[in-house]
């Protein structure tokens, strides 16, 4: 066998193929989203929506419905929870997502244990991408597409949301819905990625991405092109590694992305940890000589 076909292998099997595609379209609309969650400060928040879909995911299957329908109905009553409490309370909202998300998530946890079950329901709870049907792939395909055609139509008001709100409502805008859409998308974007990855690690494709690319570039509309190339490739490549080394491919996947985080945190032109320090170092030998002449200059005199 050649490197070639080694290499191309899994690509003759069409539910690696299947899972290739079905990963590639959930990393890129994690990966657009997890920009503005980034610059936003929605860390914590995607954390909880992702985490809160699991009961949904659980009775929507115990009644027959879709699992997105469910993971719907309970991502946004988990936002709705969030800002309730946040709102109706001295309860600050970071604590907020703290309780509604961890109540939730073992809400859905009791229920699979509960709940007599001929599926093993409990990869919601870590994936199981190599498991995606045709029918899986359509219902992500749809789902990614309508949050997809949404952040690109509303991308300017959402930037501007995420930049300055004062300013956003100063020209008109509702900031308020602006937020409300953007948890919405939220929503939607974790049960594009729960299929993939999991309940536990879907966090992972809404902020690694968009962090990456934070650190790479100061302009958005770069970090809006950059997130969903080093996404998806990252992306790819997990899942081929998942076939080779017959590993956990969610898992895999989120490696892959926070090793190419580790590898721009450390070595990024502008933000990079050690050219950092290596151009600091260079400062303080340039500094240190030109005092060195100066005192030189000085004495010869």
């Amino acid at each position: 066998m050649t490197p070639f076909d080694f290499l191309f292998e899994p690509l003759q099997y069409e539910f690696m193929v299947r899972a290739i595609i079905t990963t590639t379209i959930a990393a890129v609309v994690c990966a657009l989203l997890s920009c503005w969650l980034v610059l936003t400060g929605w860390s914590l928040m995607g954390d909880a929506v992702s985490h809160a879909v699991l009961p949904g995911v659980v009775l929507a299957y115990l009644v027959g419905a879709p699992f997105a329908l469910g993971a719907l109905v309970f991502g946004f009553l988990a936002v709705a929870l969030i800002g309730a409490i946040r709102d109706t309370s001295r309860v600050k909202e970071d604590a907020a997502i703290g309780i509604v998300f961890t109540t939730l998530f073992a809400l859905g946890l009791v229920l699979i244990s509960v709940i007599p079950s001929q599926t093993d329901l409990s990869h919601i709870v870590f994936g199981n991408i190599l498991g995606v049907s045709d029918a899986d792939l359509l219902q992500i395909g749809i789902l990614a597409a309508v949050a997809f055609v949404v952040l690109m139509i509303k991308r300017r008001d959402l930037t501007l949301y995420a930049f300055d709100p004062t300013h956003a409502h100063a020209i008109g805008l509702n900031p308020r819905l602006l937020g409300a859409l953007l948890l919405g998308l939220l929503a939607l974007t974790s049960v594009v990625a729960l299929q993939v990855v999991g309940v536990i690690l879907v966090v992972a494709m809404l902020i690694i991405p968009g962090a990456t690319a934070y650190l790479l570039t100061d302009r958005f509309h770069r970090m809006l092109v950059i997130a969903p190339i080093l996404s998806a490739v990252c992306s790819v490549i997990g899942i081929m590694l998942s076939y080779w080394m017959d590993a956990a491919s969610g898992g895999l996947v989120i490696l892959v992305q926070g090793c190419a985080f580790a590898l721009v945190y450390l070595f990024s032109p502008r933000q990079g940890l050690l050219v950092r320090g290596l151009v600091q170092r260079r400062r303080s030998a340039r500094r240190r000589s030109s005092a060195s002449e100066t005192v030189t200059r000085n004495a010869g005199s």
